[in-house]
């Protein structure tokens, strides 16, 4: 078994900018609900192509983010084959090993996979995602006084392990899930962006 994925990924949560998680300190209001979305721009799994392709979660936190129990929904590109969406989540599911199982370890419990049409773009900095009806978030990442980025490095947790993130804000944060009791409507709370490379 092996993968190997590159692209780039777009996270909102409902913490306040710049969300605790990160810096592993427990999530603004105790607890944390967050989307995250990693686009492939290259990807292989097993000989399966599935550059192209996004795939998200929208996930109920539900307290510090290293103690596990989170619940999800997870989101497939409803572009992806039957066989393409094994293999997306055959890795996100952690049964590929690598970085990406550490990260799955902490689901707790997947209520649901949806095949949902996936808007994904990155435009100087501004990002947009929408997961079908149940997720729709704009972000934009700080800059510094030099005009550069904002960069998190050697960060306690990250979504995007090995890689530098880029921390902002979202214009907007929209999501509903009735399976994980999330309605949601908010402005100028956290949001992440970043590149990746993923690897088995």
């Amino acid at each position: 078994m092996a993968y190997k994925l590159e692209g780039r990924l777009l996270e909102v949560c409902t913490c306040k900018a710049v969300c605790p998680c990160w810096v592993g300190e427990d999530p603004d209001g105790g607890k944390c609900e967050g989307t995250l979305a990693w686009h492939f721009e290259r990807g292989d799994i097993d000989g399966v192509d599935v550059s192209g392709l996004t795939f998200g979660m929208l996930t109920h936190i539900p307290g510090n983010v290293f103690k596990g129990g989170w619940r999800a929904v997870a989101f497939v590109d409803d572009r992806a084959t039957p066989k393409q969406e094994q293999a997306i989540l055959s890795v996100f599911t952690g049964k590929q090993g690598g970085a990406v199982a550490d990260l799955a370890a902490l689901v707790g419990e997947v209520a649901g996979v949806e095949r949902v049409p996936i808007v994904f773009e990155v435009h100087e900095g501004a990002g947009t995602l929408r997961m079908g009806d149940a997720v729709e978030a704009r972000l934009e990442g700080f800059k510094g006084v030099d005009g550069h980025p904002t960069k998190l490095v050697d960060s306690a947790f990250s979504s995007i392990p090995g890689s530098p993130a880029f921390p902002g804000k979202s214009a907007l944060y929209r999501a509903k899930s009735k399976v994980l009791g999330i309605d949601l409507e908010l402005t100028g709370h956290n949001s992440v962006q970043g590149h990746f490379r993923f690897h088995s």
